[in-house]
């Protein structure tokens, strides 16, 4: 009889993914689903990246390629590291993968031993914890609250730390919640973490530029933790490639090469059209996004407008992403032909059955009381599928 590992045996699989399966075979049975539930732009990839695809293609770029990518991608993305983010990273700092999952990887099992602990806020992105179960670290959860924006402060920070920290991992803007830190908040963080040298902090900045009215800031501007940071990002969100897979780090050199060591015998470096495609998100001036950031906002708009008008749902002013990560716990306890609702699944699944639409439980993210809706659709979609969750919310008594 053949056993699967204990490693694979501990790890959940991604309750994003496993919703919009779920969605998916619904769909194959002729219901008319609404799936709010995946983190991928509604938008398509920008013609002058998709025409630097052709061009690499037609160039013959189809070979292996260095593990850590191309030379002048990793040259392109320092250069847009010191225009976005006034950071200072070398090509020689710089790791391409194939998305930044891989690239959150490549860090966790490159820093973490077993039993190590890694201190992750939530709430959290669903594979946070997961990469590390599979590193055989102990994640360390630091809850944040609605009351509080979903962010930890310094204090709590401070609190969670151990001689068995080794790793910080946290997102801005945040997948689930949307929050923003702010510089002054990253600069207290900063402050007790440059009291422990030892712990490496990963700072997942892959939704940078959907950021409303604020100036996206980075943890690795501080220089007294430069050395210690990781700065993780990608061509997915902002620039709707969620299937050309290519995210990269920026770290210390000493990070960096051990990062190209683990990638060079898992995958070595991810597609080759993809990475000349993203020299051209890269080199572009940013400004091109206004339209799309500017439809997310709307979007935002839209979802938190009608979610207010629901009696029990409590929801806080994300600052960036595309998701509202909406308090629901008045609905526990609560039922509706004999369905009662106990917990954030409950109610998933209660809406998907009721509403015929897919959102994601907050117990995924580290946070029961919450679950999170992706506005990454059209607000044509989103105003029925907002219409459907208040009419199906408002039968439980």
């Amino acid at each position: 009889m053949i056993e699967l590992s204990d490693r694979l045996n501990a790890m959940e699989e991604s309750a994003t993914i496993a919703m919009s399966r779920k969605s998916r075979e619904l769909k194959l049975q002729g219901k008319d689903i609404i799936s709010l539930s995946l983190g991928e732009p509604d938008f398509f990839t920008p013609e002058f990246i998709k025409d630097a695809a052709i061009q690499a293609m037609k160039d013959n770029y189809t070979m292996y390629t260095p593990v850590p990518g191309y030379e002048d991608l990793r040259e392109a993305i320092s250069k847009k590291f010191k225009r976005d983010n006034n950071l200072d990273y070398k090509a020689d700092q710089i790791v391409v993968s194939t998305g930044a999952k891989q690239s959150i990887a490549n860090v966790v099992l490159s820093i973490v031993n077993a039993g190590d602990e890694v201190i992750i806020p939530a709430p959290y992105w669903v594979s946070y914890v997961e990469i590390v179960k599979v590193a055989e670290g102990e994640s360390v959860i630091v809850n944040a609250g609605i009351e509080s924006d979903f962010k930890i402060t310094a204090a709590q920070l401070e609190a969670a730390i151990t001689p068995k920290t080794k790793m910080m991992i946290f997102s801005t803007p945040c997948n689930p919640t949307g929050s923003v830190y702010s510089k002054e908040e990253l600069k207290g963080l900063a402050e007790v973490l440059a009291k422990h040298p030892q712990i490496v902090v990963i700072s997942d900045e892959i939704y940078e530029h959907i950021n409303f009215g604020t100036k996206h800031e980075s943890l690795a501007q501080f220089p007294e933790v430069y050395e210690q940071v990781v700065t993780i990002n990608g061509v997915s969100k902002a620039w709707a490639m969620t299937g050309w897979r290519l995210g990269y780090i920026g770290a210390s050199k000493k990070i960096a090469d051990a990062c190209n060591k683990v990638q060079g015998q898992f995958t070595s470096a991810t597609c080759s059209i993809t990475q000349k495609a993203a020299i051209a998100a890269m080199e572009a001036d940013p400004i091109v996004l206004k339209d799309m950031i500017d439809a997310f906002a709307n979007r935002r708009t839209l979802v938190l407008d009608a979610l207010n008008t629901i009696q029990g749902v409590k929801t806080n002013m994300p600052g960036g992403a595309f998701y509202v990560f909406p308090d629901v716990s008045y609905f526990y306890g609560k039922s509706y032909n004999g369905t009662v609702i106990k917990n954030g699944s409950d109610l998933c699944l209660y809406l998907l059955d009721e509403a015929l639409v897919a959102l994601v439980t907050g117990e995924a993210f580290g946070d029961d009381n919450c679950i999170r809706i992706s506005y990454a659709a059209s607000e044509e979609t989103l105003t029925e599928a907002m219409k459907r969750i208040k009419t199906a919310l408002e039968k439980l008594a």
